[in-house]
Formats: structure tokens, sequence, C-alpha cells
């Protein structure tokens, strides 16, 4: 391609006026449309979805997982086959599949990219994981930003599902800590927790990811009955005990199904 490549930005929030800004620096040629907020300086103005994915080469759909559809939706009439369409939504698997479904037959690659860091600050380095069916085209036309996308093999929804697995687990332990601290904080011990949470963090290595499976398992009964206790102490500090609770009854249905060892 001679010439800079033409790039649509459906979404000009946080997250797509960031991406746009970078873009633009790079030299890319981009245009956009939000039904709520201006572009910014450099991005040509759009009236709509249809009107902004027009001449796109590339579309990046930055907008929410329930307005993703919407937006494809309103610019399938502005699609021309060969044009790239990315959904960097956060979005369950299956939201991404039926992106792809309404598309099938049209020539329009669907790139489903997971962005495994916040936005703000990052803009375009902002960690990308990228599947389905225009994955590569995404990856090359980014490239001549300099910019590398981590590619992985399988249909829209491969690489969200692994962002969605991880959030499991980050958002679980934010969570956890924020419960755990308001608390701390309500005993008068939140310095104390805070360090403790601290040290315990810094020790993990990869080999915790089996002991904490292995353990849950082996000793559900009793981290059950422990997760009761505990819930039982935040309610009477007037903290709601969401993940408390929520871990008793996890390792209470562990008890259910029988996988502690015998004896």
């Amino acid at each position: 391609m001679d010439r800079a490549p033409v790039i649509a930005l459906l979404g000009l929030g946080e997250a797509g006026s960031e991406i746009a800004r970078d873009l633009l620096a790079a030299g890319a040629d981009v245009r956009g449309y939000d039904p709520r907020v201006g572009p910014p300086p450099g991005v040509l103005p759009r009236a709509d979805e249809a009107a902004a994915v027009a001449d796109a080469d590339l579309v990046l759909s930055v907008n929410s997982a329930a307005d993703a559809p919407v937006a494809l939706r309103n610019a399938l009439p502005g699609l021309r086959p060969g044009t790239v369409w990315a959904d960097l939504n956060t979005a369950a698997p299956g939201v991404k599949r039926d992106l792809a479904a309404a598309v099938a037959g049209r020539g329009v690659p669907v790139a489903d990219v997971a962005l495994l860091a916040t936005v703000p600050g990052r803009g375009l380095r902002t960690p990308m994981l990228v599947s389905g069916d225009g994955a590569r085209s995404y990856a090359q036309v980014l490239a001549g930003f300099g910019v590398t996308v981590e590619l992985l093999e399988g249909p829209p929804g491969a690489a969200i599902s692994r962002k969605l697995l991880r959030s499991v687990f980050w958002k679980g332990v934010a969570a956890a800590v924020v419960e755990a601290v308001e608390g701390a904080e309500a005993a008068g011990v939140a310095d104390w927790l805070r360090g403790d949470i601290g040290a315990e963090l810094d020790r993990f290595t990869a080999a915790d990811v089996e002991t904490f499976v292995a353990g849950s398992h082996r000793h559900a009964r009793r981290r059950s009955a422990e997760m009761a206790a505990a819930a039982e102490q935040l309610r009477d500090l007037g903290v709601p005990s969401r993940v408390a609770e929520a871990a008793r009854d996890q390792l209470a249905a562990l008890v259910e199904r029988g996988t502690e060892p015998a004896g």
C-alpha cells in the first residue's frame, strides 16, 4: 500500500481518542464517529458509522460491549469488501462470534482484539492479543506504525476468551483486596493488612498456581468453614462480605462434588 492506511474509529471516548492521537502522530489517515463526543484534533469527523467506514482499510470499534453490535449494524451499508473490522471491546466471546457472523459472505475479515492493559497512558502501546480471519491484516496495518501485536490462531472470540479468563483472576484479586482492606479499616488494622498483603504478593511464584488449585480441593471443607467465619466477621463489622461468601460457597461446592481426598 503506497498511501497511508485509512483507519476509521468508532468510539472516541477515553480509549478511542488516545488510540486516534497515536495513529495520527504515526502518520495514519484517521476519521471517526462517536454519537456522544466530538473527534480529537486531526480526526476527520463523519456523520455516522456508515460514513466513517466508507473508504476505510481498517475499522477500529472501540465503544463498549453493548454498543459493538449496534455500531456494526449501522456501519454495514458503508462497509466494502476487504475492509478489516477490528473489535477492541471487552465483550463475551459469543458477541465476537456474532459480529463475525453478521459480516459473513461480505468479504470483511474480522479481528477480535483483546486489550491486555488499560489504554490511557499507553495508547497504541497497549499490549494486544488478536484472533480471527482479520488478525494478520490487522497486525500488518499496525506494524506499519511500529506497533507489534500478538497473533493467536483461532476464530473471533478466542482472543477475548483469554483476556476474560485472566480477568477472573485479576479482578477477583482486586475485589478480594478491596473487601479485606475495608474490613481491616473497620477493625482498625488496615496498615497491618496492607503490609501483609503486599508481602504475600511479593513472594508469589508460578508454582503457587497449582498450590492454590490443589490446596482448595484438598482442604475444601476446612477452608469453607474458615471463609464462613470470615464472612460473619465482616458482617459484624458492617462490611458487605460478597467475596468472602463467594469463596465460602465455592469451597462448599468442592466438598459437595467430593473433590476432597478420602480419609
